[in-house]
């Protein structure tokens, strides 16, 4: 009762200074609405985000980071993709090549697909990230193995299991 009465003040406080924003309180995501309203959303209404890489021989000792809203989750392995699942939103990804960084606006039940690609640098390769259509995506993709868990670096975003 006292969670339930403080999330109905948190949005009659906060919901009417922004546009919509996902909160998460007792492990449910709540969406607050411009127009003081709120919902309460499914598990089934995050978005899932494949990311993975083709296994080539240039850069196979590379593993660069990517990292979504500035947390480095994972080191990309040859050969290899995870699984994210996020609220509703805008997030933003990219690897140590920050001039490829995606602006995903993601929307629920939808799944998305980013690919990193090994290009050359000055000194040596770097991770750049690309989205891709999911037509594209997922035939690419069920190629791959899952990634290891010791390239996992934040376990509370990428899926222990394949999630497809």
């Amino acid at each position: 009762m006292k969670s339930a009465i403080v999330v109905l003040l948190l949005l009659l406080v906060v919901a009417p200074m922004m546009a919509q924003q996902v909160i998460t309180k007792d492990g449910k995501s709540v969406l607050l609405k411009a127009d003081g309203t709120y919902e309460i959303l499914p598990d089934s209404a995050k978005a899932t985000v494949h990311v993975y890489r083709y296994k080539q021989f240039m850069g196979k000792g590379l593993n660069p980071s990517v990292y979504c809203d500035e947390v480095q989750i994972a080191k990309m392995d040859n050969g290899r993709y995870f699984t994210v699942e996020l609220n509703p939103g805008k997030h933003t990804f990219r690897s140590n090549d920050k001039q490829s960084e995606i602006a995903l606006n993601a929307k629920p039940g939808t799944v998305y697909y980013i690919r990193v690609d090994i290009v050359s640098g000055f000194m040596k390769g770097h991770g750049r990230l690309t989205l891709i259509q999911a037509e594209q995506g997922e035939p690419e993709t069920a190629k791959l193995q899952y990634l290891s868990p010791g390239d996992v670096k934040d376990s509370r975003m990428v899926l222990t299991a394949p999630k497809r």
